[in-house]
């Protein structure tokens, strides 16, 4: 049986509809919606990722008659704000938005 096969079982397409409606009346209920949920998750891992990218950046020596300075420290740390943003919200990011997502379904739920 191919995965082709099993996504076009109708048992497992109600399973996973059942799923997302569960999912939904969770937020619902915690007074968040899946974009405002989804997007909270993205603004940590962008922020965990532009942090990592920050401490990762900070031993590189720049060379050169346009190096260095303080402009390229202040400068530096918007791009790596950046870059973090992008990796977040761009595909799939590095998995922590979808692990913290998960996990903010499951307070809501243990909140109840």
């Amino acid at each position: 049986m191919t995965d082709a096969t099993l996504l076009a079982s109708p048992a497992i397409n109600s399973f996973a509809i059942e799923q997302a409606k569960a999912q939904r009346n969770r937020l619902d209920r915690a007074g968040m919606n899946e974009d405002k949920a989804r997007k909270a998750a993205q603004d940590f891992e962008a922020f965990f990722t532009s942090q990592m990218l920050g401490f990762m950046s900070s031993g590189i020596k720049t060379d050169g008659p346009f190096g260095g300075g303080q402009a390229e420290t202040t400068w530096r740390s918007f791009l790596n704000d950046q870059y973090g943003r992008e990796i977040a919200t761009k595909g799939h990011g590095i998995g922590i938005a979808d692990m913290v997502y998960s996990q903010m379904l499951k307070m809501q739920e243990a909140a109840r």
